[in-house]
């Protein structure tokens, strides 16, 4: 749903499984790091408000948003992680830059998904058109897209877990 129509940030709390005993990697990138920084801080307080220790979220910093699924590849070498959350912003440009960055970062997640059996693979990534809108979705007046990837990431480590 087009988030016009629904705040990030607005879930059922109930409806989300206990995380108390799972371990969750997360990726960020640096740039546009206004905007991960507050991506990143909505996941932290999401997993820890639903039970998740601070030592068991493991965080991996990346340069830029095409790199988030190399360094979800390696975070996903530690079998103890439950599930990987990658987090980055890429804002339209006067150039196709943008197309090739989205395009790259998307389906290199979705590789991750559909070549691992076991480590599911967030994706966390605002793709605006303006800064104003990546403001909008890292805190702002629709929520935070940090806040929904750890619900998403807890969710379907519950999930991979109950289909082992």
């Amino acid at each position: 749903m087009a988030t016009a129509y629904q705040n990030l940030s607005e879930y059922d709390f109930n409806s989300v499984p206990d995380a108390s005993d799972m371990c969750f990697g997360i990726v960020c990138a640096e740039w546009n790091k206004a905007i991960t920084e507050a991506l990143l801080k909505g996941a932290i307080d999401t997993l820890e408000r639903h039970g998740v220790r601070n030592e068991n979220i493991i965080l991996m910093r990346v340069p830029g948003t095409f790199e988030l699924p190399f360094g979800a590849k390696m975070l996903a070498k530690n079998k103890a992680i439950d599930a990987i959350i990658t987090l980055g912003c890429v804002v339209r440009g006067d150039t196709p830059h943008f197309d090739y960055v989205c395009q790259g970062v998307t389906k290199g997640v979705m590789d991750l998904n559909m070549g691992s059996d076991d480590v599911p693979v967030i994706f966390g990534v605002l793709t605006n058109d303006t800064m104003q809108q990546s403001y909008d979705r890292a805190g702002g007046i629709h929520g935070n897209k940090g806040d929904e990837a750890a619900v998403t990431a807890i969710k379907m480590a519950a999930i991979a877990r109950d289909n082992k």
